[in-house]
């Protein structure tokens, strides 16, 4: 049984104080009974109190980038190495922003990947089209090769430590959403992807998240699609209710 997981992603909001206020709205208000594994992402300098802070409850946490290097001349970033000595095992890899803002690139990513993974870390690992592909119709081809370039290198046995998170760009931060049937033929494509160069057992085994827009309002409809394993939340990951009733309707 592949695991069901909300995770959200703060990006650039909430310094240390509304960081705390925010936990401490997701520690009274998840239930202990959820069946989702519940992340939160904030910012690299509030990640070791959040893990502090989170350390009795089902709450996890991750962070939002590393850097590919175990250590160097490498001026304002952090490697997997700080990441664990804080208590952070799980990273996000290959955001849209971080391709499209910081010029990230498929080889780049997969390197940092490959640095996760002889870390044990877990990778959520992002990938998605733009408007301009789906509008011409390559959009299975750009996902296709975001997948084969940033992870089809790794061994079969990485694919534990593999979250997918499918985000249609054209649909984050803009409030459109792709229908719950476009998100499930996109997560079937993907599935096939994998089953095509792994096998059925790994293809079956991963969770395939789908970020974009997802708000309480069409979170359980998306969930509902069978190859939906949760959602990779943005903007209402920053308001408790909202992100409760998301991980609610799990």
């Amino acid at each position: 049984m592949r695991k069901k997981i909300v995770a959200g992603n703060w990006k650039m909001h909430k310094n240390a104080e509304q960081t705390e206020d925010l936990l401490n709205e997701l520690i009274a208000k998840i239930s202990t009974d959820t069946t989702a594994q519940v992340i939160v992402a904030p910012t690299f300098i509030n990640l070791a109190s959040a893990v502090d802070h989170l350390e009795f409850t089902n709450i996890d946490v991750a962070a939002q980038n590393m850097h590919q290097a175990e250590s160097g001349a490498f001026t304002g970033e952090i490697s997997a190495d700080m990441l664990q000595n804080v208590g952070v095992n799980t990273v996000i890899l290959g955001h849209s922003e971080r391709r499209a803002i910081f010029n990230e690139t498929d080889a780049l990513i997969a390197s940092k990947v490959n640095t996760a993974l002889e870390h044990d870390m877990t990778v959520i690992f992002c990938f998605g089209e733009e408007l301009k592909d789906r509008q011409s119709k390559n959009h299975f081809n750009i996902v296709e090769n975001q997948l084969k370039d940033g992870l089809f290198s790794i061994e079969a046995s990485d694919w534990g430590n593999i979250v997918l998170a499918y985000e249609p760009v054209w649909a984050i931060g803009t409030g459109e959403t792709a229908s719950p049937e476009q998100a499930q033929e996109m997560h079937e494509f993907i599935r096939e992807t994998v089953r095509k160069a792994f096998g059925s057992d790994i293809a079956e085994d991963v969770s395939i998240l789908y970020g974009g827009s997802v708000k309480p309002e069409n979170a359980k409809e998306i969930f509902s699609k069978p190859d939906v394993d949760g959602g990779l939340i943005g903007g209402a990951a920053l308001k408790a209710d909202d992100f409760v009733a998301i991980v609610n309707a799990i």
